[in-house]
């Protein structure tokens, strides 16, 4: 989990996101899926793009997800163990 969880995380994409210009001026609007790990430390690792929209927005949020701080692990039987995660980033123009 995010620290401080969900709404710190939609808080640290808004204030962190860049929307690209190649996209801001194709008017090119969606939704990237990206998936990655969170390792037993709490890192993100193994960042792929599921689904893109591209125009510099694919690589925009995955460099988003790569400077997040560092996650709670996952555990299990009180054990930390690293766990996979889908994130949506919306790109939208207003």
């Amino acid at each position: 989990e995010f620290p401080d969880g969900q709404a710190a995380m939609v808080k640290f994409i808004q204030e962190n996101i860049k929307y690209p210009e190649m996209a801001r001026n194709s008017r090119r609007q969606g939704t990237v899926v990206i998936q990655f790990m969170v390792t037993v430390t709490g890192k993100i690792a193994n960042i792929k793009v599921a689904r893109g929209i591209g125009l510099g927005c694919d690589e925009e949020a995955v460099r988003v997800v790569s400077i997040m701080p560092l996650w709670k692990p996952g555990k299990h039987n009180g054990k930390a163990v690293p766990v996979n995660f889908t994130l949506p980033i919306k790109f939208e123009l207003e």
